[in-house]
């Protein structure tokens, strides 16, 4: 009994001890079990965090605009003698004058935008565009003979004016930004050079910023390249500064043709650019300007712009915001004597009834001014605008959002008041969307023959007579009422 008492001790000793050595044994194995879990719980994030990374909304940002505008067009024509066909021969029958008018010119305008992030610091922007007139696939509607920058589509202002339903490129470029860790960008492509400051007022859109063009000199979709740096200094908030080059013409091959390529070249200096102010500089040359644009046979010289802008916005004024804004620009012609092929038009200078006239420098000057304010409870937007260019004044604004001419590029005055009313309406697609109406009015009171036309000399208006050979109908006055209904998405 003794015996069998001391072997049932050990056994129960034995198996106390042989327990914990099992239950550490299964512990060790449901640590592995739980590690190797872990492990592939991380590697499943960061796969579902790779593929999240280049998930479509992360890398892909789309958005656009329609608009629907109908617009009633009026305009009284100075008397003259029109050109039909070659001079000195073919001149129509003298006029004293007559009225123009479409009562309901309805267009239609979509925009698509796209922008790509490729890598870390590089994107690609993109803006695709269709502006069509209702009721006609050309733009014919539109080009009534009355300015050149309406007479034909160009290649910087096709889908800015109405032609047809053709959805086209309107801007790609490519952004390489911080560049060696600086605050340098560069980017190359069809560049954003259209709707600039402070002509996104009354457009109710988005603010340019460091891509965009001062309206008053600038309108026009170029192919080209920046080098810009936005150095961090406290006391010019938002400062930046930007070298711009485009081609506005390619020649082609030398065995050709003698006619050279048109270049642009271009400075801009921001020295502040926040809400409360914008101050902005700018610079361009054009080189080997072309005599028409559609059929290039000659270049009539260079050109220089200069422009200073201010732009504030005022907050809390009563019950919204008041923008505010002022801009001056000079232009300066360096005609090199020749005329376009078979008549007397050179860089600002000639004309059918005193000839080619002397090849010297012409110097213009244009001023546009105007205010919004916004009336935030009915999220109503009242603005009015003014501009005035002199005898010689040339800006390059063919692509100028304005149904008779680009108005800053008129020679005399133009006077405009609109009303944007936005829809409360709450954003789905994203936080810029929104909804609005637009109810303006435009009135034109011209000075000077030619406005936004570099090839030719301006006549006062005052001075015509049905005796006055005039290649394009001279519109003394005319106005435009116009209404839009606009979706941003």
């Amino acid at each position: 009994m003794k015996n069998r008492s001391m072997y049932l001790a050990m056994t129960t000793l034995l198996a106390g001890l042989a327990i914990p050595l099992a239950v550490h044994a299964a512990d060790e194995d449901l640590q592995k079990k739980v590690d190797q879990l872990s492990k592939e719980i991380d590697q499943l994030k960061s796969q579902v965090k790779k593929v999240d990374d280049k998930s479509l909304g992360r890398w892909l940002t789309i958005g656009g605009d329609y608009r629907f505008r109908i617009d009633s067009l009026k305009g009284d024509v100075a008397p003259h003698t029109p050109f039909t066909g070659v001079p000195p021969t073919f001149f129509g029958a003298p006029t004293n004058g007559y009225t123009t008018r479409n009562d309901a010119l309805m267009t239609n305008r979509f925009g698509l935008n796209l922008k790509a992030k490729a890598t870390q610091d590089v994107t690609v922007t993109t803006r695709l565009l269709m502006y069509k007139t209702s009721g006609n696939q050309t733009a014919d509607a539109t080009n009534a003979g009355f300015f050149a920058d309406r007479s034909s589509v160009l290649d910087g202002s096709i889908g800015h004016v109405p032609s047809d339903n053709t959805l086209r490129v309107d801007q790609v470029y490519a952004t390489w930004n911080n560049i060696a860790g600086q605050p340098i960008w560069f980017s190359v492509g069809r560049r954003p050079s259209t709707g600039g400051s402070p002509t996104h007022l009354r457009q109710n859109g988005e603010r340019p910023g460091s891509a965009g063009v001062p309206g008053l000199v600038v309108d026009y979709a170029f192919d080209g390249m920046t080098l810009g740096w936005a150095p961090d200094i406290d006391a010019l908030p938002g400062a930046f500064a930007k070298v711009c080059y485009g081609r506005g013409f390619e020649a082609g091959f030398d065995s050709r043709n003698s006619v050279h390529d048109t270049d642009m070249l271009g400075v801009q200096i921001v020295p502040i650019d926040t809400d409360p102010l914008r101050i902005d500089l700018q610079w361009n040359r054009g080189f080997n300007i072309f005599d028409n644009p559609n059929s290039v046979q000659t270049n009539l010289g260079d050109m220089d712009w200069y422009e200073l802008g201010v732009l504030s916005t005022l907050k809390r004024i009563g019950s919204g915001d008041l923008t505010l804004f002022a801009s001056a620009g000079m232009s300066v012609t360096h005609p090199n004597g020749n005329v376009a092929p078979g008549s007397p038009f050179g860089l600002l200078t000639g004309d059918f009834n005193t000839g080619p006239g002397a090849a010297d420098d012409k110097t213009g000057y244009g001023v546009y001014a105007g205010a919004r304010y916004d009336f935030t409870p009915t999220a109503t937007k009242l603005g009015v605008e003014y501009n005035y260019g002199s005898k010689n004044w040339m800006p390059f604004d063919p692509a100028a959002d304005d149904m008779w001419t680009s108005k800053l590029g008129t020679r005399g005055n133009v006077y405009e008041a609109y009303v944007i009313q936005e829809l409360k309406l709450q954003p789905i697609s994203s936080y810029l969307s929104k909804v609005f109406f637009r109810l303006g009015y435009q009135y034109y009171d011209f000075q000077y023959t030619n406005s936004n036309n570099w090839v030719g000399a301006p006549t006062k208006i005052s001075d015509l007579t049905a005796a006055n050979m005039q290649y394009l109908a001279p519109l003394k006055k005319a106005q435009d009422i116009y209404a839009t209904f606009e979706v941003k998405f």
